[in-house]
């Protein structure tokens, strides 16, 4: 079982879910439809990884920042910045035919974190940034979201048990694009204009 650092200590998540199309910027750059209700789909606890790949076999895999959140005894505890990589190609293709998008969203491998910290007093202050090769490709945070995170896990607790330890993924910005072999990848949390937590990876 895959684990994350959650205030310094190992935590082992039963899944992660994950929100999509919560920005508006992110939908009409993929040329998406906006939803008509919150968009849920899960990752299982193999998702998660510390290795950012490129690709899988032939499969280009492309990046998506995003403000994550662990859960404990049912409320939001801790923040983090992750990382959800997808089969762009492959998701497109099963979005066509009206399928699930687990085969481009859940393999093995990801979901990258970086470690949590404890929330905020202002939690809709929290933004995040990621840079590539030292460039701002990806920045926003509450604000922009449709569906905040207060929101979500009012939502979730409807038809979905929240256990502790369990990460919320909360969707990205626009910005998104293909990871390539090399870069580095830098992701921030920020919380009231202040830096709480970064983290980064190489491209394999």
């Amino acid at each position: 079982m895959q684990c994350v650092k959650v205030a310094g200590e190992s935590v082992t998540p039963s899944k992660v879910v994950c929100i999509g199309r919560n920005y508006v910027a992110h939908i009409e750059e993929l040329g998406n439809e906006m939803p008509d209700q919150m968009v849920v789909f899960i990752k299982p606890n193999s998702a998660i990884g510390d290795i950012l790949r490129s690709q899988v076999g032939d499969e280009q895999l492309h990046y998506e920042g995003e403000l994550a959140f662990t859960v404990r005894d049912g409320a939001l505890a801790a923040v983090g910045f992750g990382l959800d990589l997808t089969k762009r190609a492959l998701q497109g293709r099963l979005k066509e035919k009206g399928l699930p998008w687990e085969r481009a969203k859940a393999f093995d491998g990801a979901a990258l974190f970086s470690d949590f910290v404890p929330l905020p007093p202002e939690p809709g202050s929290l933004a995040l940034q990621l840079l590539v090769d030292d460039e701002l490709r990806q920045s926003g945070g509450v604000e922009l979201m449709m569906y905040k995170p207060a929101a979500i896990i009012r939502e979730l607790g409807t038809f979905l048990t929240l256990e502790d330890g369990d990460i919320i993924m909360t969707g990205t910005p626009a910005g998104v694009g293909a990871v390539r072999t090399g870069e580095r990848f830098e992701g921030r949390v920020l919380g009231e204009g202040e830096t709480l937590v970064t983290a980064a990876w190489v491209a394999q």
